[in-house]
């Protein structure tokens, strides 16, 4: 009998949160919260930088940015001539080339070509013209920058063009 008269009080002991004695409390981690952090003495702590480091993007996607903007980045078409524009191109190298001399200030528009996918970029420069190099199909400007003839689109400046337009 004495062992129905103990049933409820163990039941009630366990409602309420003790049990044997001891107050049960609401927090299970109480006892080791306020404990100091444990050093080890055999190895040195690691650097905050190394430890952030750890939680960087797995190192299998290195690259991944660069690829998903490289693929994004917009590149221009380039215009192709017509015969007639073509010569016209010409006739103003060939006027331009006899009076070299006097150093004429152009603006050459030329297109340069992506070197990573299709399609390409269109330049300007103006200056002083230095050389046209017909073996090497080049422009030279004053400034330095080298022209590659075949990529001309257009040459504006100070050519005498003799009724020819």
């Amino acid at each position: 009998m004495n062992n129905e008269k103990e049933e409820p009080e163990v039941q009630n002991r366990m409602k309420s949160g003790s049990a044997g004695g001891k107050e049960r409390s609401s927090f299970p981690y109480e006892d080791i919260v306020n404990l100091s952090h444990p050093v080890s003495p055999y190895h040195v702590p690691m650097p905050l930088l190394q430890r952030a480091a750890q939680f960087a993007p797995f190192a299998a996607l290195t690259g991944y940015d660069e690829a998903i903007e490289e693929t994004g980045r917009k590149t221009d078409d380039r215009v192709t001539l017509s015969e007639s524009e073509i010569a016209i191109l010409n006739r103003k190298l060939q006027m331009l080339e006899q009076i070299l001399d006097r150093r004429p200030e152009v603006t050459i528009t030329y297109f340069v070509p992506d070197l990573r996918k299709k399609g390409g970029s269109y330049h300007t420069v103006s200056g002083s013209l230095e050389k046209i190099d017909a073996q090497h199909q080049r422009i030279v400007m004053r400034s330095g920058e080298v022209i590659s003839m075949g990529q001309l689109i257009g040459i504006e400046g100070d050519i005498p063009w003799n009724g020819f337009a």
